[in-house]
């Protein structure tokens, strides 16, 4: 019983985290884009540009969470929020969805750059 209680507040704890919104993108001196918070952005090849919609869903979100878009914040030149077939608005740059990376464990990590030849760091 209490294995069991531990796995379902552990699966509830790491869904919250890939739903909480990180704040609008922003860009590093190093000319990669990030969370307000400086973690490292990427972009998925298989996501189709400007279709407002993003192809990451299920276990590739789990491991490629995308940026959630918080209620009330507002697309602004390059950037849009797309809607996920979840419910939850993604930040999007130049019409593609804007992710992180599990692997990434703090702000200035690139482990994601090139991972099966379609994730790239996203860059303005």
């Amino acid at each position: 019983m209490k294995l069991a209680l531990t796995s379902a507040l552990a699966s509830l704890t790491l869904l919250v985290a890939c739903a909480t919104p990180m704040g609008a993108p922003t860009k590093t001196a190093a000319g990669v884009l990030t969370t307000s918070s400086g973690m490292t952005l990427y972009t998925f090849d298989k996501d189709p540009a400007d279709a407002g919609k993003s192809v990451c869903v299920d276990d590739c979100a789990t491991k490629w969470p995308p940026l959630i878009a918080a209620a009330g914040e507002k697309a602004d030149g390059s950037y849009s929020i797309i809607n996920r077939n979840d419910g939850a608005r993604q930040w999007a740059f130049k019409g593609k969805p804007l992710y992180t990376w599990f692997k990434d464990q703090k702000p200035g990590d690139t482990t994601g750059d090139g991972v099966n030849n379609v994730w790239r760091t996203a860059k303005p």
